[in-house]
């Protein structure tokens, strides 16, 4: 029962890359979703208040440091559901940004680790379901830092 078996020249170049390219990602730990998870603060994105958050964290009482961390929302978001945030931080070695949103179910939006040497800024969009502060938590050098900006949600996008 020897069979032949007849690639293509395109047929084998798919085959071939997409081995390739799985082989790459794995060798650099792209595909391990166990590494992933290992990052995942349950309780913290499953807290339904910030001071319940910020224990979670490790963040009792993070220094209110509005010069040091630069917060950009809108004023008024007219559609709740994708509200652009950027954070970005002038803290030395900053390890994490993580954004809150006080008015929401769960209140923790988005966390972002950051390796040694990496650039302090984020933009992401969080969702909103009514008028709320969005907080943004630094952690640089194994102490924390927040500040907040209050974003208006209107309903029907009418901008009033």
């Amino acid at each position: 029962m020897n069979k032949e078996i007849n690639l293509g020249r395109r047929e084998a170049l798919k085959a071939g890359g997409g081995i390739g390219l799985m082989a790459v990602l794995g060798a650099y730990g792209l595909l391990n979703s166990t590494a992933a998870m290992a990052e995942w603060n349950k309780a913290a994105f499953s807290s339904k208040a910030m001071d319940e958050a910020f224990a979670a964290m490790g963040a009792a009482n993070p220094e209110v440091n509005a010069t040091a961390i630069q917060l950009s929302v809108p004023e008024i978001a007219e559609n709740g559901a994708i509200v652009p945030v950027t954070v970005s931080s002038t803290l030395a070695n900053v390890e994490q940004i993580t954004i809150f949103v006080d008015k929401n179910q769960n209140v923790m939006a988005a966390n972002f680790i950051f390796p040694a040497g990496t650039e302090s800024m984020v933009t992401t969009r969080v969702k909103m379901g009514q008028t709320a502060n969005v907080v943004a938590l630094v952690k640089a050098d194994g102490k924390f830092y927040r500040t907040a900006k209050e974003v208006k949600v209107t309903a029907g996008g009418c901008g009033g």
